[in-house]
């Protein structure tokens, strides 16, 4: 029986109420009543005065419940490594790991403690001081920063869905970005995708920042990276210097891994489309319609209007598009001759059995000197097996 009942109808018994009533008004079996009548359990002689405090203490009666006690404060071990606190904070300033620590502490400072004392304590340090990062500010037509994400699933020709590569470029200032998906990737559509997101601008920025992906950067390196040749020549060309960030440094580029972000969450999210020519028509509405009016997150201002402010800043593009190449190396033969595609070609004045680059553009192609000076220039053979030598290259 509740509390709330039994109470009741010991109330009514002692005012003597009988048991058909107390029924009637409580809903209790009879027999329960009987039974609570007969024990006399809780039901007092005489009723405590009105305002009377009931008793707590040893002769507070039987039926009286002892308050519970109030929860003890929780014991807090003492770390064995709070005696060299200031040792341990210096060296997690340093971007030590714990294991390092603990070796200094055992072999300086007599530590006898394990190891997992120390990795604990460095733990909370490093739980209470988060990284810092400074806010990057750039002037108008400066910066632009590019990479690739994935976008929306596409489907194929076999019917099948798949995501293609979703390249961003986007202009640090601003905050204006060019968006576009494509099936492959390599170094000319790494290379093509820049001289579109320029074009669309409608100017070229002074640098592009880019992660060391190799579509970009062929040998990583903070001061002096090596940059693919086709890539390399189309900066070159629309007088743009390449950026390339630490390895394993992506917040150098945070503004596109934003902007990547934004187009995944927002424009793509639960989409699906039947070409990728669909995708690219939708991702440029949804830029113009949404994207560019929206009103930037950090400079509170609206991005369509920075940008009206960058552009003029923005280098112009040169009358002629970029040429584009393949480029390879080859070794010069015993007659001054080169092999490419199967066609021969004159490499003098590149010595004998030097190597040589090779820039293959449409109809024809050049070759480079060591130096990246331009050696020769030949069209390009009409079958395989052609010999392009100009009298003068021949020994006799």
């Amino acid at each position: 029986m509740k509390d709330h009942l039994r109470i009741t109808v010991e109330t009514l018994l002692r005012q003597g109420a009988g048991q058909r009533e107390i029924e009637r008004r409580t809903g209790v079996n009879r027999r329960t009543i009987r039974r609570l009548a007969a024990k006399g359990a809780g039901v007092a002689t005489d009723p405590a005065p009105k305002g009377s405090t009931p008793a707590t203490g040893p002769d507070g009666g039987a039926d009286q419940n002892t308050p519970p006690r109030p929860p003890a404060p929780p014991k807090v071990a003492a770390s064995a490594c709070a005696a060299h606190r200031a040792f341990i904070e210096a060296q997690v300033a340093l971007g030590r790991n714990a294991l390092s620590i603990y070796q200094d502490l055992v072999d300086h400072h007599g530590f006898a403690h394990r190891y997992n004392s120390v990795k604990r304590f460095v733990r909370t340090l490093k739980a209470r001081a988060p990284e810092r990062f400074d806010v990057l500010e750039f002037l108008p037509g400066e910066e632009a920063q590019v990479d690739y994400g994935q976008g929306a699933p596409t489907r194929l020709p076999n019917g099948k869905y798949r995501r293609p590569y979703l390249f961003v470029m986007t202009l640090k200032y601003s905050g204006k970005s060019f968006r576009k998906v494509v099936w492959k990737t390599s170094q000319e559509v790494w290379a093509r995708l820049h001289e579109e997101a320029f074009r669309a601008f409608g100017g070229c920025p002074a640098y592009v920042v880019l992660d060391n992906l190799k579509e970009g950067v062929i040998r990583p390196d903070l001061y002096e990276p090596g940059l693919n040749g086709v890539y390399a020549a189309l900066l070159e060309h629309y007088g743009v210097v390449a950026d390339v960030c630490r390895v394993r440094d992506p917040n150098r580029k945070g503004t596109v891994e934003s902007a990547i972000q934004h187009t995944q969450g927002t424009a793509l999210k639960g989409r699906r489309f039947e070409a990728i020519d669909a995708q690219n028509e939708f991702l440029a509405d949804w830029e113009a319609r949404w994207a560019a009016p929206r009103i930037h997150g950090r400079k509170k201002r609206q991005v369509l209007e920075l940008y009206r402010e960058e552009q003029p800043h923005l280098k112009p593009l040169p009358v002629e598009g970029f040429r584009y190449f393949r480029e390879g190396v080859r070794t010069v033969d015993d007659a001054g001759l080169v092999q490419v595609d199967g066609a021969y070609y004159a490499a003098l004045p590149a010595r004998l059995h030097s190597e040589v680059k090779v820039r293959i553009f449409e109809r024809d192609l050049q070759i480079l000197g060591a130096d990246g000076t331009v050696l020769r220039r030949h069209e390009k053979a009409a079958r395989k097996g052609a010999i392009t030598l100009d009298p003068a290259d021949r020994s006799a």
